[in-house]
This record gives structure tokens, sequence and C-alpha cells, in this order.
């Protein structure tokens, strides 16, 4: 019985901390935009530029 006045206070202390956690994340904008990354991954450009330098061919010396 004498736990709970342990457990009890570490729990309270814990969903607070969870909770500023999670205020801090909302106000920081973690949540904004939670597709723009899926999207961007999808719509990703692997074709090389004519600008950028390529890498020599590989062959047998």
């Amino acid at each position: 019985m004498e736990i709970l006045y342990l457990l009890i206070p570490l729990s309270v202390v814990l969903v607070f901390a969870i909770g500023v956690a999670f205020w801090w994340s909302l106000r920081s904008g973690q949540f904004d935009d939670l597709e723009g990354p899926g999207h961007r991954v999808l719509m990703d450009d692997d074709k090389v530029r004519d600008d950028e330098p390529r890498d020599p061919p590989r062959g047998k010396m």
C-alpha cells in the first residue's frame, strides 16, 4: 500500500511531462504537414540533369 505514495505522484508527473511534450510539438509545427513528405517521395524526379556531372563509366581495366 505504501508504494502508492510513490506511484501516484510519479504517474502524475509522467502524464504532465507527456502533455508538455505534446503541447510543444503542436506549437512548433510538428503536425502541420503530414502528407507532404509522402507526396514528395512519390513525385521525386530521378532523371539526371545535363548540368550535373555524371559518374565515369565503370568497366574492365
